[in-house]
């Protein structure tokens, strides 16, 4: 099934792009949640108009992850664990531990932003990667401290 991006979707395409997709992914996921349109005749016609909506939006979004990017190259959060003998936590520190740690100081991202490979678990410090965009990237420091 043809159908028009009306949203940037990560994987899949920008606004504006006719896509050609599963009929069940259009009908059970893009369409009801508003991600895109018919890709009818009527509806191409208003390709030119969803393309500039989503550069204004697009612009709007990377203004807002840069001043975030340069909040965050300051941050430094500290975690407080059990640990065992040999510096293991008995648990770990997560993604939604950084976001809640980062809410704490009023500094609100989603936790899809934080590039975490695997929940950390041993004390040390780290360099965590928060990407908004290919291009706006940033790190910051996190201390994990045995309680």
């Amino acid at each position: 099934m043809e159908v028009i991006l009306t949203k940037d979707i990560n994987r899949i395409g920008e606004a504006g792009e006719i896509m050609s997709v599963k009929d069940g992914f259009a009908r059970n996921y893009l369409l009801p949640k508003g991600l895109a349109i018919m890709a009818n005749e009527y509806n191409k016609n208003k390709i030119e108009g969803i393309k500039k909506e989503a550069l204004k939006l697009r612009e709007e979004l990377n203004n807002k992850y840069k001043a975030l990017a340069d909040v965050l190259k300051d941050v430094e959060l500290t975690f407080t664990r059990k640990a065992d003998e040999n510096d293991h936590l008995f648990g770990s520190v997560s993604e939604h531990d950084i976001v809640d740690a980062l809410a704490a100081k009023d500094i609100e991202i989603h936790y899809s932003h934080i590039n975490l490979p695997k929940h950390l678990k041993e004390l040390g410090s780290f360099e965590v990667e928060i990407e908004f965009t290919s291009e706006i990237k940033t790190n910051i420091k996190v201390n994990i401290e045995k309680e």
